[in-house]
């Protein structure tokens, strides 16, 4: 290592991978814009907030838990131009407020209104 690279790293840091806490708001706040699968979720994420990461596992971590909460329901439907179905997920009605509200943190945090250790 040299002096140069801690300037380097503090220019151009590593993404951030979201934990699981961090992925349930995510997914609630593109939800609540509409339908989505798992694979357009990662994306958007990478598209919109260059600085941050999602694996796979934390993903469907975070959709299995919203599914059992109840907040989230999921659908097969077939995709235009891709061979197999996507499962679609989408925010129940029941769930809209609180939705809202954890999806409000997510933003806080990419905002960096809330305290982030990453940084």
């Amino acid at each position: 290592m040299k002096i140069e690279d801690i300037y380097q790293f503090f220019r151009d840091p590593p993404p951030v991978y979201l934990n699981k806490e961090l992925a349930v708001c995510y997914v609630l706040s593109i939800l609540l814009q509409g339908d989505s699968c798992g694979t357009l979720l990662i994306q958007k994420l990478e598209t919109k907030y260059p600085n941050y990461r999602l694996s796979d596992t934390v993903l469907y971590s975070a959709l299995k838990f919203l599914e059992d909460e109840g907040a989230v329901s999921s659908y097969w439907k077939k995709v235009e131009g891709r061979g197999r179905p996507r499962r679609m997920y989408l925010v129940s009605p029941q769930w809209q407020s609180q939705a809202k509200e954890l999806a409000s943190l997510w933003q806080k945090y990419a905002d960096g209104q809330i305290y982030r250790p990453d940084i």
